[in-house]
């Protein structure tokens, strides 16, 4: 349980860290941008919650993560493929598309370290249910 907790605590950090100067821009007024950076700032809150829990309901904490890795998917993925992002989410960008993939170290950081975490939690949720079913009931 102790490398999920790291690894919460490297995506709230992150998370935080990269959607914290976009909450004081015009990206948090979009029609379609604001919704997203919303949806990072509640993944960050719930990778918090997640850290709380960690030790006491390990299963609910995995739970907790992955869906908040799930949230947070989005912010980077709209910096890292603007091109697929704009083509799914169609709407009014004022800024025009110059790149449909861009290399963005700290957004491909986030990416990774989402991707661990989610592995981590499923792994987890994994083991913990099979854990509970050979356990014979009182």
């Amino acid at each position: 349980m102790l490398t999920a907790g790291r690894g919460l605590l490297v995506c709230g950090i992150l998370t935080s860290i990269y959607s914290d100067d976009l909450g004081a821009s015009e990206f948090s007024g979009g029609r379609v941008t604001g919704p997203v950076l919303s949806m990072c700032d509640t993944g960050t809150l719930l990778f918090l919650a997640g850290l709380v829990m960690t030790f006491l309901y390990p299963r609910i904490a995995a739970a907790i993560a992955f869906a908040a890795s799930l949230l947070c998917l989005p912010l980077y993925l709209y910096f890292t493929t603007p091109g697929p992002f704009r083509w799914l989410f169609k709407g009014e960008y004022k800024v025009p598309l110059q790149a449909s993939f861009v290399w963005s170290t700290w957004a491909i950081a986030g990416i990774l370290s989402l991707g661990v975490t989610a592995c981590v939690c499923l792994r987890n949720l994994l083991v913990l249910s099979r854990r509970s079913q050979n356990q014979p009931s009182p």
